[in-house]
């Protein structure tokens, strides 16, 4: 396939030669599902952003779905409990409060890096808040400590958004390592691409194991 280097679309895709020896070995092996590559990739992906656990799904939304739906289980989570996000994310983050009957609250964002304001979360509190979602776009980590001080102080979880960010550090410590459960996108617009996928990351054995259940329909 010819590619305008002038002008790459979302999507384009040139196999490497080792690429093609490993698509050729899942083919060979007679199974589509998951496997053997899979399983690693799960592994490797956790140890890079400092975690015990990676459970992969088919999208960053499927894996943000998952982790609210985990939360809302084990901490017994009410419909129409409050979720923090900023006021300038992709819509999927969203849509996975909506789909697990949680309500998104809009926080706003620092106007140069369009992250969560952490100076302008305390202000939306509620008793019914459960639940902080920095979202980590493009490549820039959020401002994290002042972030972690907030959730302990008001008995908060987190959950990282990180489907545009991989393997960046803050203050020397990966994003994705300082949520309750962090998700990532593999999508075609992303930093790791398997054309469509996603994980939920974790070192809480108990998230990990709901989160794997909630994957593969209980």
């Amino acid at each position: 396939m010819a590619i305008n280097k002038e002008n790459l679309g979302v999507g384009c895709f040139v196999p490497t030669p080792l690429a093609e020896k490993y698509i050729l070995e899942v083919f060979r092996s007679g199974r589509l599902s998951y496997g053997p590559f899979i399983q690693r990739f799960e592994r490797e992906f956790a140890e890079g952003h400092s975690s015990k656990y990676a459970v992969m799904v088919n999208s960053g939304t499927s894996a943000l779905r998952i982790a609210f739906a985990c939360l809302k289980e084990v901490h017994k989570w009410k419909d129409g409990d409050e979720v923090l996000v900023p006021a300038i994310t992709f819509v999927a983050t969203m849509n996975t409060f909506l789909s697990n009957g949680l309500k998104p609250i809009f926080v706003d964002v620092d106007p140069k890096t369009y992250n969560i304001d952490p100076a302008e979360i305390e202000k939306k509190i509620t008793k019914r808040t459960r639940a902080i979602v920095p979202v980590h776009l493009m490549g820039q980590p959020c401002d994290m400590d002042p972030i972690l001080k907030i959730a302990k102080k008001h008995k908060l979880k987190i959950v990282e958004d990180s489907c545009e960010t991989m393997f960046t550090d803050y203050k020397g410590k990966r994003v994705g390592s300082f949520g309750d459960i962090s998700c990532f996108s593999t999508y075609v617009a992303h930093l790791i691409v398997t054309g469509v996928g996603g994980l939920a990351v974790t070192s809480n054995p108990k998230y990990a194991e709901v989160l794997r259940s909630l994957a593969n329909h209980g």
